[in-house]
């Protein structure tokens, strides 16, 4: 069975600049995702590890100095219009940083109602609302409290729930969670980790985390450890 996603031998350098030698981020990673056995990876590093290089790398905002990135086996940066638009329903991300992603002129409605519209989800705009609501309220937010406002608004806790919400709206088949609690307070990592330990059952997860902020959100996880670019160690469940 072809792999949802799957890097193939996938190494990232990024130039040093100033006659320096280029930087290793990345080195010689292979693994498979497969979205018909839902399964979380949890890729365990210290800053600087290579975490975020990866999470680029699977959700093509980032080209692989050597190796390949697949999506359904087929070469990522070679996928033709209508292979591009399944893969950005397929593959969602939540990304470490819950204000960086907003746009501050717009009311935290657009990151929601922009992916119902471009992918065509919902038949009316009362289905539209209804659907956004059941996914606040799946991680834990209360529509009427959070829809109509701005991202300044919300707590760190509230906009990072909200792209979490955004990200079950699509219903994919991979989250790539790139840190997604370490710009949060403590108190509230547990409810966000738990909005992404309740897709397991239906949705691959790949969940970046240093080992001093919080754990995966299951200890089922496959995990790899990472040091500087390099898989150190893998474990499974």
């Amino acid at each position: 069975m072809v792999p949802l996603i799957e890097a193939v031998d996938g190494s990232k350098h990024f130039a040093g600049g100033m006659r320096r030698e280029s930087v290793l981020a990345l080195a010689g990673l292979s693994l498979a995702i497969d979205a018909e056995k839902p399964s979380i990876i949890a890729v365990v590093g210290e800053s600087g590890s290579g975490k975020t290089t990866l999470a680029r790398l699977l959700l093509g905002l980032a080209e692989p100095s050597g190796g390949e990135i697949r999506y359904r086996g087929a070469n990522l940066r070679a996928l033709d219009r209508d292979g591009r638009r399944a893969f950005r329903h397929d593959v969602q991300a939540v990304f470490q940083d819950p204000y960086g992603v907003y746009n501050p002129f717009y009311r935290v409605d657009h990151v929601l109602t922009t992916p119902l519209r471009r992918f065509r989800l919902a038949g009316s705009h009362a289905e539209a609302q209804e659907a956004i609501s059941e996914a606040l309220r799946a991680v834990g937010l209360q529509p009427e409290e959070i829809l109509g406002r701005f991202p300044h608004q919300l707590s760190g806790g509230q906009r990072q729930r909200v792209m979490v919400a955004r990200a079950l709206l699509l219903k994919p088949k991979l989250i790539v969670a790139d840190e997604p609690v370490s710009m949060v307070d403590a108190s509230l990592r547990a409810t966000i980790l738990g909005s992404l330990r309740k897709l397991a059952d239906s949705t691959a997860s790949l969940f970046s985390t240093s080992p001093m902020t919080s754990p995966p959100p299951t200890r089922s996880a496959t995990r790899f450890s990472f040091s500087t670019g390099r898989t150190s160690s893998k474990r499974a469940p």
